[in-house]
C-alpha cells in the first residue's frame, strides 16, 4: 500500500508539473493538432479513405471582429464576464433540455477550447473532470484573447476543415478578417454540428439560427480586448 501510494502521489505531481506546462506553452505557441483531428484522421482511415485536414492559423488581429461577436453570441454571451464556467448556461441549458428535443450544452467558449486542444470528444465523467481541470489552468494562464484566438483556429468547421481561416476560405472564397456579419452568424449556426451543415447552403433550421445569432450580436455588447487607457486628444482651430 505504501508502494502503491508512493506511485499515485508521483503520478500525481508528474500530471499536474506536465499538464501546467503544456497550457504555458500553448500560451505561445499555435496549436497545430488537437486529439480531434487526429481521431478524424484514424476515423478516415479506418473507412478506407485518405485523412485530410483543411486548417490555417491566423492571429486574432486577423479575424473579422464579426466573427468573435457571433463565436460569444452564438456559445458563451458571458465569455468576458466568467472565469472558465457559466452556472447561468448550465441552468438554462437543463431548462432547455427538459422541454426540447436537441440537446443544448452549457459549455463555455473557455470549456470548449480546453477540450478541443487537450482531451477527447466523447463524453465522460473522466473528461468532464479534465476538461474542468484544463480550464481551470487556461483561465489562469491564458488571456480571454488567447483563449478566443486558439477556439477560434482550432474549432471543427467543417468534414476535415478546423479554424476558422480555413473555414471563410472553404464556404465563402475570402479569408476570416473579411467576413461580415451575416457570414459569420452562419458558420457560428453551424458549430454545434459542422459535419452535417454547410454555412454556404444552410438549410432553414440554420437560417432561423444565424437570425437568432445577429439579434444577439445586437444585444450584447461589443468583445474588445485591447482598451486605449486615454482617450484622443481634440485639435483646436486657432482662428
Amino acid at each position: 500500500m505504501k508502494r502503491f501510494s508512493k506511485f499515485l502521489k508521483n503520478f500525481f505531481v508528474l500530471f499536474v508539473i506536465i499538464s501546467v506546462g503544456w497550457v504555458i506553452f500553448y500560451r505561445f505557441v499555435p496549436v497545430f493538432v488537437t486529439p480531434l483531428m487526429l481521431i478524424r484522421s484514424v476515423e478516415t482511415i479506418s473507412d478506407g479513405e485518405v485523412p485530410k485536414i483543411n486548417k490555417r492559423w491566423v492571429t486574432i488581429e486577423k479575424i473579422s471582429p464579426n466573427m468573435i461577436q457571433a463565436a460569444v453570441a452564438a456559445e458563451d454571451d458571458q465569455f468576458m464576464e466568467h472565469h472558465g464556467f457559466s452556472f447561468e448556461a448550465i441552468n438554462k441549458a437543463i431548462e432547455h433540455n427538459k422541454r426540447s428535443r436537441r440537446i443544448r450544452g452549457g459549455s463555455t467558449i473557455s470549456q470548449q477550447t480546453a477540450k478541443n486542444v487537450f482531451l477527447w470528444p466523447h463524453r465522460s465523467y473522466l473528461r468532464k473532470g479534465l476538461e474542468a481541470y484544463f480550464t481551470v489552468l487556461i483561465e489562469l494562464f491564458w488571456t480571454k484573447e488567447r483563449i478566443m484566438e486558439v477556439y477560434l483556429n482550432v474549432i471543427e468547421t467543417g468534414d476535415g476543415i478546423y479554424g476558422i481561416e480555413a473555414a471563410s476560405m472553404k464556404y465563402f472564397g475570402k479569408h476570416a478578417s473579411k467576413l461580415t456579419k451575416s457570414e459569420a452568424a452562419l458558420i457560428a449556426a453551424c458549430l454545434p454540428n459542422p459535419r452535417r451543415f454547410n454555412p454556404a447552403h444552410p438549410s432553414p433550421y440554420i437560417l432561423r439560427r444565424q437570425a437568432a445569432i445577429m439579434r444577439m450580436m445586437g444585444k450584447i455588447s461589443p468583445v474588445e480586448f485591447h482598451k486605449t487607457s486615454l482617450p484622443k486628444k481634440t485639435k483646436h482651430k486657432h482662428r
